[in-house]
C-alpha cells in the first residue's frame, strides 16, 4: 500500500486505489507458485513453513528449535517449501542463510515437500565436522521424511546436534507421519469453495475503495502523512535485535566461560597426556588448540571494543556477534570431543591408579610449598613489601589448594572401599584441578624469587657501568671547545642536559634504597635501565651497526621483563578464574599475542626485527601488568560480595576456607562438583 501511495500521490482519484485493491486481491489469490526461491525467514521464531506442513504439531517444533539454543547455543532455522525451484538443495539452503545474515552458529534445515529432498546448510567454521551433520541426517532427518513425518524430522535434527556436541549418539525420534505433499494442491478454477469466497473478498475491496474515494481532502491528508505499513511478503522480514547492552554482557560472559572452559581442558589435557602418552592425546590437543585460537580470535575482538568504546551501533553488533559466534564454536569443539576424551582417561574405571598418582604428587608437593615459602622469607630480609607484593600469598593459597585436594583424596580413597567408583570420580577429579593449581602457585613464587634475585645481580652490575656513562656525559657538556666546534648543537646538548638531570636522580633513588637496607630490585633495575638506555643513545652515535646492537640489547631486556610479567599474569588469572571477568582476561589474551609476536622478532634474522622487539615486548608487559590489576579487583569484589559467608583467607581454620579456595579458582562449580574436559555444555557433566 505504501508503494501504490507514492506512485499516484494524495491527490490521486479513488477509483485508481479501487483498482489497486482489486489487483492486490487477484495477487492474493491466485494460485501458489509451483517453484520456491531462497526466500526471507519468518519475523519471529525459526521456523518458516510455506506449504502447511506442520499445523497443529509447530508448538513442538518451536520447543525443540528453543531448547537447542538454549542448551547448545546453537539457532536451527527450518524452512518447508513446495520445491528448490530446480536448483541444488545445498544451493538453495546456502542461498537462504546468506540473504537472511546467517552467522557461523546458525544452520539452516530447508525441506521440500513435494520431493521429498533436504538440504542442511552449515558454515564452515561452525564447529560441526561433516561426519556429525551425516549422522544426524542418516539417523534423524532421513527417516522422517521417507515417513512424511515433517514435524518429526525437525524435531530429531534439533535433538540429534545437540547430541553429536555432547558426545552421545544420535537417535531416531518417534515418527508420526502428516500428509503426503502439503501444499501441493494449486486452487483451481471451477471450485465454488474457491471463486465464492473470491468474490466475496473483492466485493469488500470494491466497497472500501469507493467508500475510500469519498472521504474528504482532510482525511487523505491525514492518512497520507502517517506512515503506512509495507506489504508483507514485499520486504526482508528482519529477525528482532537484542539491546547492545544485554548483547554486551552476553559476550562478556561466554567470554568468561569459554576461557575457564579452555583452561580446564589444557590441565587435564595434561594428565591425560601424563597417563597415556602424546599420541593418544593427540586429538584432544587438536580440539584445545582450536578452541584456544577462537577463544583468542574473540578476546581481539573485545580489545579492539575497548579501544574503540565510540564506536557505531552497526559495527559494535557485528564484532560482539563475531565474539560469541567464536566463542560458541570453540565450546562446540571441546564439547564435541568430551565423550571421546571420557572414555580414554575412563575416571570410574582406573580410579584406583589415578588415586595412587594424586597421592604421590601430594606427597611430592608439600616440600616444593615449604621451599618456595622460605624462599619468601629469605628476600624479605632484604627487599620491601611491594618486591614479595605479587606472590606473598601463594604458598598459603596452594597449602589451601593442597588441603582440599587432601580431603578430596580421602573421600575417594572411602568411596572406593565402599566399592564406589563412580562416587570416587568427581572427588578424585577435584583433588586433581587443586594439585595443579596448587603447582602453578608454588611455581609462581619460584620464578618469581628467582627473578628478584637476577634483577639485584643485574643491579649490582649496572650501576658502575651508568656511573661511567654519566661522567661522560657530564665532560662531554662541559667542553665548550666541543659546543664550538659543533660537534654538540644546542638542541643536542638541551637534550643531553635532561637525561644527565633523569640518570642523576635514579642513580640517588636507588642509591637511597639499597642504603636502607630493604628495596625493591626490579622496580630499582627498570628505573636504572631506562635512565642508562637514554643516556647511551646520545653518548654513542656511532654507525647503523652499533645501534641495531643497542636495539636488540634493550629489546632482549625487554623481552625477558615480558616473559614474566605475562607469566605471573597468566599464573594469577588461572589460579582465581572464578572470580576473574572477562576485562583482565582480555588483557592478558593481548599481552600473549604481543609476547608471541616479540618472540617471533628475536628469532628472525630481517633488519627490521630488532625494531619490532623493543615495542613489542614493552607492549606484552605493560597489557600484562593492566592485567594483573584488573584481575587483583576482581579478586577483591569477589571476597566483598561474598563477605555473607565470611572472607577467603587463606589457610582459614574453617572448613570452608578450602571450599572458598576452591571456588576462587574455578576447581569447582556451582554445584561443589569438579569442572572437567569440554566446552559449557559438558564441562559439568560430573554432576550427571
Amino acid at each position: 500500500m505504501t508503494r501504490l501511495l507514492r506512485r499516484y500521490g494524495s491527490g490521486a482519484p479513488g477509483w485508481a486505489t479501487v483498482c489497486a485493491l482489486l489487483a492486490l486481491c487477484v495477487l492474493l489469490l491466485a494460485p501458489p507458485a509451483r517453484a520456491d526461491g531462497p526466500l526471507d525467514l519468518a519475523r519471529t521464531g525459526r521456523i518458516t513453513d510455506t506449504v502447511g506442513a506442520l499445523r497443529e504439531r509447530r508448538a513442538e517444533v518451536a520447543t525443540a528449535l528453543e531448547r537447542l539454543r538454549r542448551e547448545a547455543r546453537v539457532q536451527l532455522f527450518v524452512t518447508y517449501v513446495r520445491d528448490f525451484s530446480g536448483r541444488a538443495g545445498h544451493d538453495w539452503a546456502d542461498a537462504t542463510a546468506d540473504r537472511n545474515g546467517l552467522g557461523p552458529r546458525d544452520l539452516v534445515l530447508a525441506i521440500a515437500t513435494h520431493d521429498r529432498r533436504y538440504a542442511v546448510s552449515a558454515a564452515d567454521d561452525s564447529g560441526f565436522r561433516p561426519a556429525q551433520l551425516d549422522r544426524v541426517a542418516t539417523a534423524a532427518i532421513e527417516p522422517a521424511l521417507a515417513s512424511h513425518a515433517w514435524a518429526d524430522a525437525a524435531i530429531g535434527a534439533a535433538a540429534g546436534y545437540q547430541a553429536v556436541l555432547q558426545g552421545r549418539p544420535v537417535r531416531t525420534p518417534a515418527l508420526t507421519p502428516g500428509a503426503d505433499d502439503p501444499g501441493g494442491e494449486a486452487l483451481v478454477p471451477g471450485g465454488r469453495g474457491v471463486w465464492l469466497p473470491a468474490l466475496l473478498v473483492m466485493g469488500s475491496c470494491a466497497l472500501g475503495g469507493y467508500l475510500l474515494a469519498r472521504r474528504g481532502r482532510r482525511a487523505r491528508d491525514r492518512r497520507a502523512a502517517a506512515p503506512a505499513p509495507a506489504l508483507a511478503g514485499f520486504t526482508r522480514l528482519a529477525q528482532p535485535l537484542t539491546p547492545l547492552t544485554a548483547l554486551d554482557a552476553e559476550a562478556a560472559q561466554i567470554l568468561v566461560e569459554t576461557d575457564d572452559a579452555i583452561r580446564t581442558s589444557e590441565e587435564e589435557l595434561d594428565l591425560a597426556i601424563d597417563q597415556f602418552g602424546r599420541r593418544a592425546a593427540l586429538p584432544f590437543a587438536e580440539a584445545v588448540a582450536y578452541a584456544r585460537g577462537e577463544a583468542a580470535r574473540a578476546f581481539r575482538l573485545r580489545q579492539r571494543l575497548d579501544d574503540a568504546p565510540h564506536q557505531d551501533a552497526e559495527t559494535r553488533r557485528y564484532t560482539l556477534d563475531e565474539i560469541l559466534s567464536r566463542c560458541t564454536s570453540a565450546n562446540r569443539r571441546l564439547d564435541a570431543e568430551s565423550d571421546a576424551f571420557d572414555r580414554l582417561r575412563a575416571l570410574k574405571e582406573n580410579a584406583p591408579q589415578l588415586l595412587a598418582r594424586a597421592e604421590e604428587a601430594t606427597e611430592a608437593l608439600a616440600p616444593r610449598i615449604d621451599h618456595a615459602e622460605a624462599a619468601l622469607a629469605d628476600l624479605a630480609r632484604g627487599c620491601t613489601a611491594s618486591a614479595l607484593a605479587p606472590v606473598a600469598q601463594h604458598p598459603a593459597e596452594a597449602r589451601d589448594r593442597l588441603a582440599f585436594a587432601t580431603a578430596g583424596l580421602a573421600q575417594a580413597r572411602r568411596s572406593l572401599a565402599e566399592r564406589d567408583p563412580a562416587a570416587a570420580a568427581p572427588a578424585i577429579r577435584a583433588a586433581e584441578a587443586a594439585l595443579a593449581q596448587a603447582r602453578t602457585l608454588t611455581t609462581a613464587v619460584l620464578r618469581h624469587t628467582h627473578g628478584v634475585l637476577r634483577a639485584a645481580k643485574r643491579l649490582r652490575a649496572l650501576l658502575p657501568e651508568t656511573e661511567a656513562d654519566l661522567a661522560r656525559a657530564r665532560a662531554l657538556l662541559a667542553d665548550r671547545s666541543g659546543l664550538r666546534a659543533g660537534d654538540l648543537g644546542g638542541e643536542r646538548a638541551s637534550e643531553l642536559c635532561a637525561r644527565i638531570a633523569r640518570t642523576e636522580r635514579a642513580l640517588a633513588q636507588t642509591g637511597r634504597d639499597l642504603a636502607g637496607g630493604r628495596y625493591d630490585p626490579l622496580a630499582a633495575l627498570q628505573r636504572v635501565e631506562d635512565a642508562a638506555a637514554g643516556l647511551d643513545e646520545l653518548l654513542n652515535e656511532e654507525g647503523t651497526e652499533a645501534r641495531e646492537r643497542r636495539a636488540w640489547a634493550l629489546g632482549a631486556r625487554a623481552l625477558l621483563a615480558a616473559r614474566g610479567d605475562v607469566a605471573a599474569a597468566r599464573d594469577f588469572v588461572c589460579t582465581h578464574r572464578g572470580a576473574i571477568g572477562s576485562r583482565a582476561r582480555t588483557r592478558l589474551a593481548e599481552a600473549e599475542r604481543h609476547l608471541t609476536r616479540a618472540e617471533e622478532a628475536a628469532d628472525a634474522t630481517d633488519d627490521a626485527a630488532a625494531a619490532r622487539l623493543l615495542p613489542e615486548a614493552r607492549r606484552a608487559e605493560a597489557l600484562a601488568r593492566q592485567a594483573r590489576e584488573l584481575a587483583e579487583r576482581d579478586v577483591r569484589g569477589f571476597a566483598d560480595q561474598n563477605a555473607h559467608a565470611g572472607p577467603y583467607a587463606p589457610q582459614s581454620p574453617h572448613p570452608a576456607g578450602a571450599i572458598g579456595g576452591a571456588l576462587l579458582g574455578g576447581i569447582i562449580l556451582g554445584g561443589l562438583l569438579p569442572a572437567t574436559f569440554g566446552g559449557g555444555g559438558t564441562r559439568g557433566r560430573l554432576a550427571e
